[in-house]
């Protein structure tokens, strides 16, 4: 299970603004390549983003599934990576001073990925994410300077 934790100097709220607009996933999220679809609900619990991960030519399609959605708070996904199997992916938010306190969780859920060493995918996992909340970050940034 790879932990990381960035204090952003936006709010709760801006971050949650970003984890509801399915069309800037792709900006954030390190390894997804397209957007392909969102289901019109998303992001209530159930609804799917239908994306694609990795670099052309070698680009797979995939899905993420909401699993629970309590902005400004919590959001729990199901990303899955076939044919390797999917992780579980927890974003939390807590507001301190001016900006806030997000802590992403995420570990292999199912399949072959679960069957990987820890210490291997804990790291590449920690590496990935902490990218990925910076460009959480400079998402929320941009959207709440405009």
């Amino acid at each position: 299970m790879s932990v990381n934790v960035r204090r952003m100097s936006c709010t709760a709220e801006q971050v949650f603004a970003v984890l509801a607009d399915a069309w800037v996933y792709p900006t954030w999220v390190v390894g997804a390549s397209r957007l392909r679809a969102a289901d019109a609900r998303y992001p209530a619990v159930g609804s799917r983003l239908h994306h694609s991960i990795g670099v052309w030519p070698l680009v797979l399609n995939d899905e993420t599934r909401i699993d629970e959605w309590d902005p400004p708070r919590r959001m729990v996904l199901e990303a899955k990576t076939r044919p390797f199997g999917s992780e579980r992916v927890i974003i939390e938010a807590k507001p301190r001073g001016g900006g806030c306190v997000v802590r992403m969780e995420e570990f292999p859920y199912t399949g072959a990925v679960t069957r990987l060493p820890d210490v291997l995918t804990d790291a590449l996992l920690h590496v990935r994410n902490a990218e990925a909340l910076r460009r959480l970050e400079w998402v929320a940034r941009g959207r709440a300077e405009s």
